[in-house]
């Protein structure tokens, strides 16, 4: 299990995150979700505590702990909600990236508001008509005295619906292409910056997905985080973690669909037995928690090249693509064996499942975790030419 190659720190931070989960996330998702409500009361809760802290350097106020460590803290978090976990990691991820690459004077002005989540973070890919094609962005960013115009739009952006600071790209030279393309600190309180309305998400209205329009935006240079040619190699090389992690959460989702299961089906009698002693409901069970432990390999496999600089590339798109497939079936197998009272509001299975099918689109789809493990088939059986 990866927990056994963290540090005591470490380990004490995933214990943590476990009880803060049960206190604060579980209690309240259902209502999150009803309500439509981001909730942006327990994220600052969670940044108190540090959970947007883990893999901030320590000169900036962080904790400097591994990718694993990371990992392993927001899949407790998805144990109670998909939602939130997802929120809480985009604005970790937007603290450190800002952090690292910000001019000093900007980070010293803005990453302590970041920090206490007074500021929230996001990132600024996905555009209205450019999905995973991120070579396409249409975003422009025209050189101008002092710094940058930028024009464009921004969708399904995690945070957008609240986010005061976006990790954003645009392209500078359409004629570049992907190497035309460079990395900015966008911030809400800017003339220019125009927020749309969160998207109505079924089962992720915690994640306050959304977008935003720049019009004349104007950027000063101490807002480039990534210059041009270098903004794209930028974005590429986080995506591995995205993609192992998003299979961390998927396999805490499923674990908590299983304990949900499990009590459900010893305690529910049919035909004079409990429903677990019922062969065919077991077999999907035993089938469910197979699945689970060997995601799991997968994906702290993943975590463990991510830490030692090895290439994860395939690593994390097997996990990516077996966890997030596996996640949709077998959380369905779990609310099958509660029979229609899985559906029910008073448990979470319906919203993890909803959760596993917004998963399955982040950061990748299983779709394009099969392009990319196909486009290296030949070199992984030696029929390379």
């Amino acid at each position: 299990m990866l927990d056994e190659i963290l540090t005591p720190e470490e380990r004490d931070l995933v214990a943590r995150a476990r009880a803060f989960a049960e206190e604060h996330v579980a209690p309240n998702a259902a209502q999150w979700e009803w309500e439509r409500h981001y909730p942006l009361e327990t994220i600052k809760a969670a940044c108190a505590v540090g959970f947007n802290r883990i893999e901030l350097a320590k000169q900036h106020g962080g904790f400097g702990l591994s990718f694993s460590c990371k990992l392993r803290v927001f899949e407790e978090m998805a144990k109670a909600d998909f939602a939130f976990a997802f929120a809480l990691i985009n604005h970790h991820n937007a603290c450190a990236r800002f952090a690292r690459d910000g001019q000093p004077a900007h980070v010293a002005r803005l990453l302590p508001r970041m920090i206490i989540g007074d500021v929230i973070g996001c990132a600024g890919l996905s555009e209205p008509g450019v999905g995973s094609d991120f070579g396409g962005l249409e975003m422009t960013a025209e050189r101008v005295a002092g710094g940058w115009k930028l024009n464009g739009a921004k969708a399904w952006i995690t945070n957008a619906a609240v986010a005061g600071l976006s990790v954003a790209y645009a392209q500078t030279d359409k004629a570049l292409g992907y190497r035309g393309i460079a990395c900015f600190a966008i911030e809400a309180e800017r003339e220019g910056f125009h927020r749309e309305a969160p998207f109505a998400l079924h089962g992720g209205h915690a994640i306050g997905v959304g977008g935003f329009r720049l019009v004349d935006y104007f950027a000063p240079d101490e807002a480039v985080l990534q210059p041009p040619g270098q903004g794209f190699k930028a974005a590429l090389a986080g995506i591995n973690g995205a993609r192992a992690y998003v299979a961390a959460m998927c396999c805490g989702m499923l674990e908590a669909s299983l304990e949900t299961a499990v009590r459900y089906t010893q305690q529910r009698k049919t035909f004079g037995q409990p429903v677990l002693e019922h062969q065919g409901v077991r077999w999907k069970l035993v089938d469910a928690v197979t699945d689970l432990q060997a995601a799991r390999l997968l994906t702290y496999r993943a975590a463990r090249l991510i830490d030692e600089g090895g290439d994860a590339v395939l690593a994390a798109a097997y996990a990516k693509k077996f966890a997030t497939d596996m996640a949709l079936t077998r959380i369905a197998d779990c609310i099958q064996a509660m029979g229609a009272n899985g559906l029910r509001a008073d448990y979470p299975l319906a919203r993890h499942l909803a959760g596993a099918k917004i998963a399955a689109y982040t950061d990748g789809s299983i779709e394009m975790m099969n392009e990319r493990i196909g486009v290296a088939l030949p070199a992984l059986f030696g029929t390379a030419t």
